[in-house]
């Protein structure tokens, strides 16, 4: 199977993540297309497997992280991991953290995947201060927009990314800031 889904992310990785064929995997895998068909049930049982696959690679590197003891240091060593991770690979991005592909849903089971990353992220944003849901949500968006406009603006670059611990502190600051004046 970890063959599979190593062939699979270099389709994606040439064609998008959309652009995956049964057909071509099977080729590549050196099977027949019904052969696959014992791994997976459709082309979005395939998808479901990649998305667990790429969760679980996130969650190794995130799991093998020192973080500071500092909150805020902590929460910029997790974001620039988190960050990293999904724009070396945009076809991955694409599959976990937006939605490219019509009608394709994620299992529980892999959802969850997912989950046990957001939460780990949560806790630390709140550690740091975010103790709102609003807050935590705004710099989970701001996050992804800083992804997004690496990957789609200047890929292999930083210029977006490098503002990270910059964009972290501004919310961060400004979180603690409201608080006070409450």
């Amino acid at each position: 199977m970890a063959t599979i889904l190593d062939e699979a992310w270099k389709l994606a990785r040439v064609n998008g993540i959309g652009g995956i064929s049964l057909h071509a995997l099977a080729r590549e895998v050196g099977m027949r297309q019904p052969s696959l068909y014992a791994y997976f049930d459709s082309k979005n049982g395939l998808y479901d497997a990649m998305f667990a696959d790429g969760n679980r690679r996130l969650l190794e590197r995130l799991e093998g992280l020192e973080l500071p003891s500092d909150s805020r240091n902590a929460v910029k060593c997790f974001m620039a991991a988190f960050v990293a991770f999904a724009v070396e690979d945009p076809a991955r991005c694409a599959l976990l953290l937006q939605r490219p592909l019509p009608g394709f849903e994620p299992s529980i089971e892999s959802y969850a995947l997912a989950q046990v990353a957001l939460s780990r992220a949560t806790a630390l944003l709140q550690a740091a201060g975010l103790d709102s849901q609003g807050d935590v949500d705004c710099f989970i968006a701001m996050v992804a927009g800083l992804i997004d406009a690496q990957i789609s603006n200047d890929p292999g670059g930083d210029r977006w990314i490098r503002h990270l611990d910059r964009l972290t502190d501004m919310h961060l600051d400004d979180t603690r800031q409201r608080r006070e004046q409450r």
